[in-house]
């Protein structure tokens, strides 16, 4: 069973930065591919990237040249670092693990089997 746990959410203003860990079980990174979504409220859930067990990374265009995907194995952990943070960029942050065993990036939810609880970020204007 994989579990995933987020962490590293708050307030921040506009401009600001922040980085969000995931922290896994196992041996999940080098299984799985690995991403990152949020959700605004009264918005569907949305990619925001996703980084394979080789490497390969892709982001949403809003975040491109702003955040980055990045992964510890010997931490088992997986990391978003968010630069010049929008009000936009509000919403909760979830991480996911999917593909299992594959070389594929993911951008569908719908690809993923386990979801960690989320972390909640704020950028104020």
């Amino acid at each position: 069973q994989v579990q995933l746990v987020e962490s590293g959410g708050g307030l921040v203003q506009a401009g600001g930065s922040l980085r969000l860990s995931c922290d896994s079980s196992g041996r999940t990174l080098s299984r799985y591919t690995m991403g990152w979504f949020r959700q605004a409220p009264g918005k569907e859930r949305e990619f925001v990237a996703t980084i394979s067990r080789v490497g390969s990374t892709y982001y949403a265009d809003s975040v491109k040249g702003r955040f980055t995907i990045s992964t510890d194995n010997a931490k088992n952990t997986l990391y978003l670092q968010m630069n010049s943070l929008k009000p936009e960029d509000t919403a909760v942050y979830y991480c996911a693990a999917g593909g299992v065993d594959t070389r594929v990036i993911l951008t569908r939810s719908r690809d993923y089997s386990y979801w960690g609880q989320g972390t909640r970020v704020t950028v104020s204007s």
